[in-house]
C-alpha cells in the first residue's frame, strides 16, 4: 500500500509541474518568418498568435495570393515551433510515468 501512496504523491506533483509548465508556456513565445523575412509572426506555445508583422515590399495588390501563402507558412511555423516546444517541455515533466492525461 506505500508504493500505491508513493506513487499518488508523485503523479500529484506531476500533475502540479504539468500545471505550472502550461501556465508558463501559455506567456512564452515563439517567432516564425516567411519570405526571407517578408511575413513575421508570433504566437504563444499554446497556439496563441500575439502579432503578425507584413513588410510592405510583400504586399503587391496584384499578387494577393503569394502574400497569403507566406502569412499562412509563417503562421504553421509558429504554430508547430509552439506545439513542439510544448510536448518537449510537458515530456520533461511525465518523463518515467505512464499516466492517462499526462504526455
Amino acid at each position: 500500500m506505500a508504493s500505491i501512496n508513493k506513487l499518488m504523491k508523485q503523479a500529484m506533483r506531476a500533475q502540479q509541474q504539468a500545471q505550472e509548465v502550461e501556465a508558463a508556456l501559455a506567456d512564452r513565445t515563439v517567432e516564425a518568418t516567411s519570405g526571407g523575412g517578408a511575413v513575421k509572426v508570433v504566437a504563444t506555445c499554446k497556439g496563441e498568435l500575439k502579432s503578425v508583422t507584413i513588410d510592405k515590399e510583400a504586399v503587391d495588390p496584384e499578387d494577393v495570393e503569394t502574400l497569403q501563402d507566406l502569412v499562412l507558412t509563417a503562421v504553421n511555423n509558429a504554430v508547430g515551433e509552439g506545439q513542439r516546444i510544448q510536448a518537449e517541455e510537458m515530456g520533461k515533466v511525465t518523463a518515467g510515468f505512464n499516466l492517462p492525461g499526462f504526455g
